[in-house]
C-alpha cells in the first residue's frame, strides 16, 4: 500500500517547532559567545607557550576533540551530580557546547595567531601601541580574519550538534520535533519539516557570519 503523505499533523504544531528552533539560535548564541571567549583565552596561552597553563589546556583540547559530545553532555548532567553540582538541561547543555566548542576554537584561533609576522608585531611595537591595543589591532583580529571560515563552519557544527541536547530533556528543535513525532506518529513528515528547519537556520547563521566578519573581523573588505 502506497504511503500517503499527510504534513497536516505537523503543521498543526508549527508553533512548538518554532519554540524549539528559536530555543536551539538561543543556546548556539550564548554558547558561541563563550565558547570563542574561552577559545581566545586558550589559543593565546597555548600559542605564546604561557605555563603552565598552555600545557593545562593542551590536555583539555585533547580531552574534548577525541571523546564525543554526547558522553560529554552526559557526563555533565548525569555525572556532575555525583560531585554534589546539579545542573538544570538547560545549564547542562549551555555548558556542554561551551566546553566544546572552547577545545575547537582554542585550535582554530591559535593557528590564526601563529600564522601573524613576527615583523607585525615589531611593528606595533616601533608605533609605541599599547599590549592591549597590539594584541586587538595587531594579533587578534588578524588571526579571526585568517580563520574566520573555519570557526564559523564550527559554530555550525554545535549548532547542528545540540540536537543530542533533547537526550537530557533539552527543549530544544530535536525535543520539540520527537515530542511531536510520538504523537501523530508521523515520523517522514515530522523529521522532514525538522531537516528542512535546520537547514534554514544553518544557513541563515552562515549568513550572518560571514556578515559580521566582513564588517567587523575583515574591516569591510
Amino acid at each position: 500500500m502506497a504511503y500517503q503523505f499527510d504534513f497536516v499533523p505537523v503543521l498543526d504544531n508549527a508553533d512548538l517547532l518554532l519554540q524549539g528552533a528559536l530555543f536551539t539560535l538561543g543556546l548556539t548564541a550564548v554558547g558561541t559567545l563563550l565558547g570563542v571567549g574561552l577559545g581566545i583565552v586558550g589559543a593565546v596561552l597555548r600559542a605564546w607557550r604561557i605555563r603552565p597553563f598552555d600545557r593545562l589546556f593542551g590536555l583539555y583540547v585533547e580531552l574534548i576533540r577525541n571523546t564525543p559530545f554526547i558522553v560529554q553532555l552526559f557526563f555533565i548532567f548525569f555525572g556532575l551530580p555525583a560531585l554534589g553540582v546539579r545542573l538544570s538541561e538547560w545549564e547542562a547543555a549551555l555548558l556542554a557546547m561551551v566546553i566544546n566548542l572552547g577545545a575547537y576554537s582554542t585550535e582554530i584561533i591559535r593557528a590564526g595567531i601563529l600564522a601573524i609576522p613576527q615583523g607585525q608585531l615589531e611593528a606595533a611595537a616601533a608605533l609605541a601601541l599599547s599590549r592591549f591595543e597590539s594584541f586587538r589591532y595587531v594579533v587578534l583580529r588578524p588571526a579571526l580574519a585568517k580563520v574566520w571560515p573555519a570557526l564559523s563552519s564550527q559554530i555550525i557544527i554545535v549548532m547542528l550538534g545540540s540536537a543530542v541536547c533533547s537526550q537530557i530533556a533539552t527543549e530544544e528543535l530535536s525535543f520539540a520535533a520527537n515530542f511531536i513525532q510520538s504523537r501523530n506518529f508521523r515520523a517522514f513528515e515530522t523529521y522532514l519539516v525538522t531537516t528542512l528547519l535546520y537547514l534554514v537556520m544553518a544557513i541563515l547563521i552562515r549568513q550572518l557570519l560571514a556578515w559580521l566578519g566582513r564588517r567587523y573581523v575583515m574591516g569591510g573588505r
